[in-house]
């Protein structure tokens, strides 16, 4: 029958034998293709150690088309070589029972979703064998007893954490077999690609995709090794500043194109009576809002400084103020981020950053946007809508260059009824014609191109 032998090094090999070979003669047989003394091999199959080198391949229940792991031992090879007889002894004895059985490494064994183990050289330290680390009681008890472990867990492995942390038996032998199984699983699938057909396109794809994913943890680790800040989060800038008397919690943001403020934060500054409506649209970035208008002129008091700002009113908005790149390029300021603070340059006034604790409420909560389907699907209705009131006010046959008159401001188009109609005759809903029109500036044939290709779906 033939059986196949792999190490942990990738090395693949093929043994012709027979079912009744005894194990040491087959450690020969491979001590001869790996170049590792038999002495110092140790056999794998399903993940269970084969310790006793008298009983044969049938005895253990190996049968032709079997994948074993071969492993280097670590521990006094010499030793064992000279004297037979400990040799037997120690593979025989349990492994609680004798300080001085040869110890197998798994250090190159990760459980899944974790990074390199750390628990192979504390194994290795403490004579644990393999069989003891694949106990889920074992294990959950070391974990248990070493918190640095444990950190180290909670890390890499949050799943079987969770399961820890939850006090319970039963979930955690769940979680750990699961796990288990996965790895197994996954180092079957990495021996059949090693095996499988170099010219099999399917098969190189998923060899790409192990070795992208290979990278991408060898990244991580590296990440969290010499730059673990990196996985912290960072605090917003944000500055206490006062509109209309009133105390407001700005956040600087000089990605952002224009300074906004919400509806609830104007009326509470009582600026709503200078919005000016004529200048309603909607504003599309990580999500969309609607502009109920423009404040064109208000000061804004930052330490004994009054600036001027304008401010565009957004409707639902869950920070009260947000300072954009117009504003922060009108008085030449800068963000100072090794002092921590915002030095306005037309007054050279210096402004501290919040701490996080004096944040506002929202910017310290990880609050999730909506979705990005929903995002667009509200702002396919609002163009829609406006569109649609465009058109009773400027009349049918408005061109792709020339705004309506409640569009010319807010930046919304109006297109023709007959050219809508021929692209949804083409089986694409209203919001999603408008929507293509809008990015094609009214050209129709690029719409049409665009609505087939967003149709299209991988299988």
């Amino acid at each position: 029958m033939q059986i196949t032998v792999t190490t942990l090094s990738d090395q693949i090999f093929t043994l012709d034998v027979g079912e009744d070979m005894e194990l040491e003669n087959f450690k020969a047989l491979c001590e001869f293709e790996s170049g590792v003394p038999a002495t110092e091999i140790a056999i794998l199959w399903n993940g269970r150690p084969l310790t006793d080198n008298k009983q044969t391949l049938k005895q253990y229940g190996v049968k032709g088309g079997d994948v074993l792991l071969l492993q280097h031992m670590r521990g006094s090879s010499s030793q064992l070589a000279g004297n037979p007889a400990i040799q037997q002894s120690t593979s025989r004895t349990p492994a609680s029972s004798s300080s001085g059985i040869p110890v197998i490494d798994f250090g190159s064994i990760q459980i899944p979703g974790r990074g390199t183990p750390s628990r192979s050289s504390s194994a290795v330290n403490q004579g644990v064998t393999p069989a003891m680390m694949e106990d889920p009681a074992f294990v959950r008890q070391m974990l248990l007893s070493n918190p640095h472990q444990l950190s180290l867990l909670k890390e890499r492995n949050p799943p079987l954490a969770d399961a820890l942390a939850s006090g319970s038996v039963e979930i955690f032998n769940k979680v750990f077999k699961a796990q288990q199984e996965e790895r197994f699983q996954r180092d079957r699938e990495r021996i059949r690609l090693a095996t499988a057909d170099p010219f099999d396109a399917e098969a190189q794809k998923k060899i790409a995709e192990e070795i992208r994913l290979k990278n991408v943890e060898s990244n991580m680790e590296t990440a969290m090794e010499f730059a673990p800040e990196s996985f912290g989060q960072v605090v917003m800038l944000y500055v206490d500043c006062r509109v209309n008397g009133h105390a407001v919690k700005a956040f600087v943001d000089s990605g952002a194109q224009m300074t906004i403020m919400s509806q609830a934060c104007a009326e509470r500054c009582n600026i709503m009576r200078l919005v000016d409506k004529r200048w309603a649209g909607i504003a599309k970035g990580v999500g969309t809002q609607k502009i109920i208008g423009r404040v064109h002129l208000c000061q804004i008091q930052i330490g004994p400084d009054f600036l001027q700002s304008s401010f565009s009113i957004l409707e639902d908005q869950p920070m009260d103020m947000l300072l954009g790149l117009d504003m922060l390029k009108r008085h030449q300021c800068c963000l100072d981020l090794k002092r921590n603070v915002l030095v306005i340059g037309t007054t050279s006034t210096v402004t501290k950053f919040l701490s996080e604790g004096d944040l506002p409420e929202h910017a310290r909560l990880n609050l999730h946007a909506s979705s990005t389907s929903e995002d667009d699907q509200d702002l396919a209705q609002a163009l829609s809508q406006s569109a649609a009131e465009a058109a009773k006010q400027t009349g049918e046959g408005t061109s792709s260059d020339t705004h309506g008159a409640s569009g010319s401001r807010s930046g919304i188009l109006a297109f023709s009824e007959s050219v809508v109609s021929a692209l949804m005759a083409n089986g694409f809903s209203r919001q999603a014609v408008l929507e293509e029109l809008r990015i094609a500036r009214g050209n129709s044939d690029q719409a049409l191109a665009a609505l087939f290709a967003k149709s299209f779906h991988m299988p």
